[in-house]
């Protein structure tokens, strides 16, 4: 049985960093939007450490249906909030321990990168399993994956 390969794309925009606890003017960042179909179910805004409290870069990951969803209408819970703001711009919030953003990108930069994750895997083509493996040998260590642990080693 073929195997294919991960695919990751990348975009770099500018955004507009609208506020981060009320500290300091808005201006304008760089930030690396990026999918990658190993990961199927979720897209990535990568902040670089020159606008991060630790000033080290930074990747928030969430589900591309949030995303997309966010485009259309107000969307979100918890740690990520993503709404329309008027035709040409989409909010994006972020919750962390240490503290808030509020991230201001246009609205085709974000319908951009969307387009290109659906070209590479399509909605319903997501193989949520591969998935849910990949995040959990992540979250707990290759030596403790799904696959792994007492008795299956």
């Amino acid at each position: 049985m073929p195997t294919t390969l991960p695919v990751t794309v990348e975009q770099h925009v500018r955004a507009r960093l609208v506020t981060a606890d009320g500290q300091g003017p808005e201006r304008s960042i760089d930030v690396t939007l990026r999918y990658a179909s190993g990961d199927p179910l979720a897209v990535q805004l990568c902040f670089p450490g020159s606008v991060t409290v630790a000033g080290t870069e930074v990747t928030w990951a969430f589900a591309r249906s949030l995303l997309d969803e966010g485009l259309r209408t107000p969307a979100g819970s918890g740690d990520v909030h993503i709404w329309p703001c008027g035709r040409a711009r989409t909010v994006v919030e972020l919750h962390a321990p240490e503290g808030m953003a509020v991230v201001q990108f246009d609205t085709s930069a974000l319908r951009r990168i969307l387009e290109r994750s659906y070209d590479l895997v399509p909605a319903d083509r997501e193989d949520v399993e591969t998935a849910v493996d990949h995040a959990l040998t992540a979250l707990l260590g290759p030596d403790e994956g799904p696959d792994r642990g007492p008795g299956r080693r």
